[in-house]
């Protein structure tokens, strides 16, 4: 590394982790920024270093982009990895690290906020010849029934400025359309500070899949394949696997092409992933968003290429060529990735704080676990109910469902409820055994 040393880690749980370990294999120091509730977690302890920058609410710490960038410097870190969810987003920390002259591991401030605003990515995508979804952005009044008519229902009331599943209302009919636009313009002003929605076609057979994309400061630009992730409940994914599952290779190429397209067309920077909705009965797909930052379903595509996701971050971040071309970007196998949580699901899914009194995970051949928890072990009430990823990978895709219906099977968890019974069921269904799968799927054959 060039100009990166010592790396300030903006992140908590399992990605913390996972990061203080690819610093150490390309043997760069870290320090851990932690909240209160998690100056005793296995990040912490295994950076070189632990700062603590606030108190256990999230708003107080982890999503202080002041507090990290004061911690970063008063630790002599030269660079700050963001990890994904809190600011990994933010341009807003992008721009605070770069005015103090710190290495964001990511793309550039103006690109956060262009990936951020759905509208001028919809727009861009447009422009770089990728298919959009028919849409447009709403005000108060007649006009959003106007637009809703255009596009026809069901259709989608989303937030401009949103991410990550939230933001999205379903409307079936125009009154239900009146009540759920007020409700998301002040959804979305709270969450994101940004009350702009906009009506989007509804795809009824939608599976949601996406394409990595790496980018180089050189403009060289990759894609490393994709992902399905349309086991989802309330736009969250639960389940995801490469490669997508009973997809046409056209249809695929197609895919790959557009998300290198449209990565060239903003001059996207570092790694980023851009999402489409596919029409289970037309094979059509659509441009949903880009998310500039390294994905919670990362390890299934560095299962089938064999390429350490993060670690290429660093690399591009401290200006080095991405060192490989598309022809080099081989793919082995099929990875799938089921997320293991901390909620009670008989209960309506509500979270599952508490001390884990034993937590066992099964060690096998063809099983990765990405898991910042041990016995003894807190998780507290304050974040995402997020325990481990399991990631089975096998030459098919049956032998990977295989792995992880072993490893949950044999998997001991005590102290907290989790959702283990939820992916067994999914993971032993027909309907997923098949490939037969959507996004609204989990929530009308499962739950």
């Amino acid at each position: 590394m060039k100009r990166i040393k010592r790396v300030f880690v903006a992140n908590r749980g399992e990605i913390a982790l996972r990061i203080v370990n690819a610093c150490r294999d390309l043997g760069l120091e870290t320090v851990v920024g932690t909240s209160e509730a998690d100056r005793d977690g296995l990040a912490a302890r295994e950076a070189d270093r632990a700062v603590c920058i606030g108190p256990a609410p999230a708003a107080q710490s982890y999503l202080r982009d002041d507090l990290v960038v004061q911690a970063a410097l008063g630790t002599d870190c030269d660079a700050i990895h963001p990890g994904y969810g809190f600011l990994s987003e933010s341009p807003k920390l992008a721009a605070r690290a770069r005015e103090h002259g710190l290495v964001f591991v990511g793309p550039s401030p103006e690109l956060i906020e262009l990936s951020g605003d759905k509208l001028r990515a919809r727009a861009e995508a447009a422009r770089a010849g990728v298919p959009v979804l028919p849409g447009e952005e709403v005000g108060p009044g007649a006009m959003a029934h106007e637009v809703a008519d255009e596009i026809g229902y069901p259709l989608l009331v989303k937030a401009a400025g949103g991410g990550g599943g939230r933001g999205i209302k379903l409307a079936r009919d125009p009154d239900e359309l009146d009540g759920l636009l007020s409700l998301a313009r002040s959804e979305a002003g709270a969450a994101f500070g940004d009350d702009r929605v906009y009506l989007e076609r509804f795809i009824v057979a939608a599976r949601h899949v996406e394409v990595q994309i790496a980018a180089d400061e050189l403009g060289a630009v990759v894609h490393l394949g994709e992902r399905d992730c349309s086991v989802q409940r309330r736009y969250q994914k639960v389940i995801e696997e490469a490669p997508a599952p009973m997809l046409d290779p056209a249809t695929r190429n197609a895919l790959t092409v557009a998300a290198v397209a449209f990565a060239r067309a903003i001059s996207y920077r570092n790694l980023g992933t851009v999402e489409f909705v596919v029409d289970a009965d037309t094979g059509e797909y659509f441009f949903l968003e880009i998310n500039c930052r390294i994905q919670v379903e990362h390890p299934v595509t560095e299962a089938v290429t064999g390429r350490d996701l993060v670690s290429l971050q660093f690399h591009i971040a401290d200006g080095q060529p991405l060192g490989f071309s598309q022809d080099e970007v081989l793919f082995d196998g099929h990875a799938i990735e089921c997320r293991l949580n901390a909620e009670d699901v008989a209960h309506g899914f509500a979270p599952s704080p508490g001390t884990l009194s034993l937590f066992s995970v099964p060690e096998l051949l063809q099983l990765r676990v990405d898991s910042h928890l041990y016995p003894g072990a807190s998780i507290p009430p304050f974040y995402d109910s997020l325990m481990a990823k399991l990631i089975g990978h096998a030459e098919g895709r049956d032998a990977a469902i295989d792995v992880l219906l072993e490893a949950l099977e044999d998997l001991d968890v005590e102290g907290v409820e989790t959702n283990r019974t939820l992916l067994i069921s999914v993971l032993g269904h027909d309907d997923f055994r098949r490939g037969a799968v959507t996004t609204d799927w989990l929530e009308r054959a499962i739950v």
